[in-house]
């Protein structure tokens, strides 16, 4: 049977694999015939895929009764911001060519942009906090913070339900799955106070 330090190197290596099939498939000129939308919405996709992972964590290891997937949560949140950075970089760098005044319109009119960075800039941080270092000097307050992950999830939901806006499906299985982690969270907590 594998420790937990390899399947920890092994659960890393595949979460890289999305953007290293990513990179290929941009290196080789694979990614059809509109490839800015298939590099946004690859990234923007896997970024949820780790998000609903990490938030997953919790409940899944009580469920399970193995206490051991929690040292998998912040590996998976951190691939969320990850990959939520590279389907902002793509909408920066290649879609708006880094041009301010372009940027600032789209975040002044496009309520979907705005929604999405609002989620981004909450993974970023929670990023930036994840060290023990910052675990320790925050105490109590690094919990409390880190709770903004639902609110990153729910901004990274009505991103997604606001571009789509035909094909509404996918958002709302997310939406859905937020709202079923969040009823975990809530009775799981009420046991503890009981």
């Amino acid at each position: 049977m594998l420790s937990l330090s390899r399947i920890k190197v092994l659960v890393f290596a595949l979460s890289l694999l999305p953007a290293m099939l990513l990179i290929q498939r941009f290196s080789n000129h694979d990614l059809g015939p509109n490839p800015l939308e298939e590099l946004t919405h690859t990234t923007g996709d896997w970024a949820l895929y780790f998000l609903f992972a990490s938030l997953s964590i919790t409940p899944f290891r009580r469920w399970l009764g193995m206490p051991d997937l929690i040292r998998f949560r912040r590996m998976l949140g951190l691939f969320s911001a990850f990959y939520a950075s590279l389907h902002f970089g793509v909408w920066a760098y290649f879609d708006k060519q880094l041009d301010p005044a372009e940027l600032i319109a789209d975040l002044t009119l496009r309520r979907f942009i705005i929604a999405g960075i609002f989620a981004l800039a909450i993974l970023v941080i929670l990023a930036a906090t994840s060290t023990n270092d910052a675990i320790r000097r925050l105490g109590k307050n690094w919990q409390r913070l880190h709770r903004l992950v639902y609110i990153a999830a729910a901004a990274a939901i009505l991103h997604y339900y606001w571009l789509v806006k035909a094909d509404t499906r996918l958002p709302l299985a997310f939406a859905a799955l937020l709202a079923l982690l969040l009823l975990a969270r809530l009775r799981s907590a009420k046991i503890r106070r009981s």
